[in-house]
């Protein structure tokens, strides 16, 4: 089915696939270079129809059928298509489920749009990733080419290398959440791999020790990857989705 698309504000044109269901509306939030069209997003949405339950995939700018070039975005644009999808194609009660960068986009929205969250769930969220996964383990030559070019190439496990650019690790700073107090008065499930070589577990204990949650629980999975696409982990975020949704 082709998507449809939201304009923006800011002129960014979004594709997005809306599911009609009861709420809360769960809005699926993708990793950096991800797309509407991965396993976990396409398995919730099958999920959330068999239950009749509200369901939003999206891609960002830069991302998949939307407008614009990845290297042209950053943290801060992003999360601007975020606000600009929840605001513009949902209402009531929203669940995000926020997959590696779109964890950080998750607190990001709950920072944004707390009154509207009835729980979240994430999966090996990456919050501050360009300040402490990038800058803080660029080399002396990685920040002067940086400087100097605007952005460094970093290679992925996953695809083609990573184009880091200078806008990106400067917004990022201008985005951290995991410097200042982290209210999240709604329940939090957190899912993370053991064998995930993009985001640590060092990453989620930081982020369940630092946020302020009376329901926050971290699940670790031994041996699961960054992907958590397999048939035993797809199961588990659905438990976690449904479980936040009842609240």
């Amino acid at each position: 089915m082709a998507p449809q698309y939201l304009e923006t504000s800011e002129g960014r044109r979004i594709a997005y696939h809306k599911t009609q269901g009861q709420g809360p509306c769960v809005v699926f939030l993708g990793g950096l270079k991800s797309d509407m069209e991965g396993t976990k997003a396409v398995f919730l949405e099958d999920w959330a129809k068999a239950r009749g339950q509200a369901f939003l995939r999206f891609d960002y700018s830069g991302h998949g059928e939307s407008s614009g070039r990845f290297e042209e975005g950053c943290i801060g644009d992003w999360h601007a298509d975020t606000l600009a999808v929840v605001d513009g194609l949902t209402e009531g009660e929203i669940v995000p489920v926020g997959s590696s960068m779109g964890g950080w986009q998750a607190l990001l929205l709950a920072k944004a749009r707390t009154d509207r969250i009835k729980g979240m769930v994430t999966i090996a969220a990456a919050p501050d990733f360009t300040e402490d996964g990038y800058w803080a383990n660029f080399t002396a030559a990685q920040k002067e080419e940086l400087e100097a070019q605007g952005h460094v190439e970093l290679p992925s496990d996953y695809m083609e290398p990573y184009i880091v650019t200078k806008r990106m690790v400067e917004n990022g700073r201008e985005n951290l959440v995991l410097r200042e107090k982290l209210d999240l008065p709604f329940p939090v499930r957190c899912l993370q791999g053991t064998d995930d070589s993009a985001v640590s577990t060092e990453t989620a204990l930081r982020l369940l020790e630092h946020a302020d949650c009376a329901d926050m629980r971290l699940t670790l999975v031994k041996d699961a990857d960054h992907r958590f696409s397999d048939e035993a982990c797809l199961a588990l975020i659905a438990s976690a989705v449904e479980e936040v949704c009842a609240g």
